[in-house]
């Protein structure tokens, strides 16, 4: 009986994505450098909104084929949101219960939609109890904890099967530069850019993969250090993106670049973006749009054509009372118009002047 409810979860799972199309790949025009074309895979067309509709339905099916998930089974994940969203979906097609658990910082809005898709969500005060507070609900009610942190690099198959890293080359089949010279991504559990990096070698493109991390996150030095006791005591401050310990998902080996991007700098891209395109998308959009948009001028700056793509991750409207409101970033502490400044200046005039004060910063493999 087990074995035949697992294979029809398993069937609604693959017809729910029959019924989904892929996403969009929008070009950005970049008046001033013409031979430098960007692209950003808007993964928020999703049915949950976010990149992480793919991740949680490789999750789902990884405990589903493993024998981890059952008829009744509850369950649990960590999560700064969306993540905890995607799945939440995942769990009503299959008539599961669902517990978050998250930060007790994390929107409102996301918290509104798991709620929507039947799930409950469970805070913590610390980002780095996520973890073990998942595990624990789940020891207590006999759950599965599905640690994305663990399993994303895994569940899903880098060598293809319509991942994130297959649908991009075959949307940049056609256009004039179809083998991107950068992807650009951000790395919350690590498990697109393994895909991503992973698909990049197994096709042999000559693509480089840049991994750009926000502040208080241990990516950026564990990819200068090697070190993978790195922690940090608080969370990055760009939902979905950075985190305080080195998660086992993360493959550094397949990462040819960093870029730190100062969180200021991930709002006023995000800003930035939204008068470009008439539409809002979230910070970890502006962190990828910035370390793009560097790399689009040193491609600019050497006379080198060509294309760089990154990702639109989750909709701006998830942020309307925080990245998007004034009086937020103010009671925050954000700056963003020397951000803002560069980045319209590189669009307008093909000029890269970051600020002078707490720029980014890179490292290469």
């Amino acid at each position: 009986m087990g074995r035949a409810w697992a294979v029809e979860a398993i069937r609604k799972i693959e017809r729910d994505f029959q019924r989904s199309a892929d996403t969009h790949l929008i070009r950005v025009e970049l008046p001033a450098t013409p031979d430098v074309h960007l692209y950003l895979k808007d993964e928020s067309t999703h049915p949950t909104g976010s990149l992480k509709h793919r991740l949680a339905r490789s999750l789902f099916l990884y405990g589903l084929c493993n024998g981890w998930i059952g008829e009744g089974t509850t369950v649990i994940e960590a999560s700064s949101g969306s993540t905890a969203v995607s799945e939440a979906y995942f769990a009503r097609l299959l008539g599961l219960p669902f517990i978050a658990v998250m930060p007790r910082g994390t929107s409102a809005a996301k918290v509104d939609q798991i709620a929507f898709f039947g799930g409950r969500s469970h805070f913590v005060d610390d980002p780095a109890e996520v973890y073990a507070e998942a595990e624990r609900l789940a020891h207590e009610c006999g759950g599965h904890y599905m640690d994305q942190f663990t399993y994303a690099e895994r569940a899903t198959d880098w060598r293809g099967n319509n991942n994130i890293a297959e649908s991009i080359f075959q949307q940049m089949a056609g256009e004039e530069h179809p083998i991107p010279r950068w992807v650009v991504v951000g790395a919350g559990t690590g498990g697109t850019s393994a895909t991503i990096g992973r698909y990049i070698r197994y096709q042999q493109h000559a693509t480089e993969l840049c991994v750009v991390d926000p502040d208080n996150s241990v990516f950026y030095d564990y990819f200068r250090t090697g070190d993978p006791s790195l922690t940090t005591d608080c969370g990055s401050g760009i939902e979905g993106i950075g985190r305080p310990r080195v998660e086992p998902s993360f493959v550094a080996e397949v990462v040819d670049r960093m870029i730190h991007v100062p969180n200021a700098a991930s709002i006023g891209a995000a800003r930035f973006l939204a008068r470009v395109l008439g539409r809002k998308y979230g910070a970890s959009t502006g962190t990828n749009l910035y370390g793009a948009l560097q790399l689009a001028h040193e491609m600019a700056a050497r006379h080198e054509a060509g294309s760089v793509v990154t990702l639109a991750c989750d909709p701006g409207n998830r942020y309307l009372d925080s990245y998007f409101c004034d009086e937020w970033l103010a009671r925050s502490g954000y700056d963003t118009a020397p951000y803002e400044a560069p980045l319209t200046a590189f669009y307008e005039r093909g000029e890269w002047v970051p600020r002078a004060s707490g720029p980014a910063s890179d490292a290469a493999n």
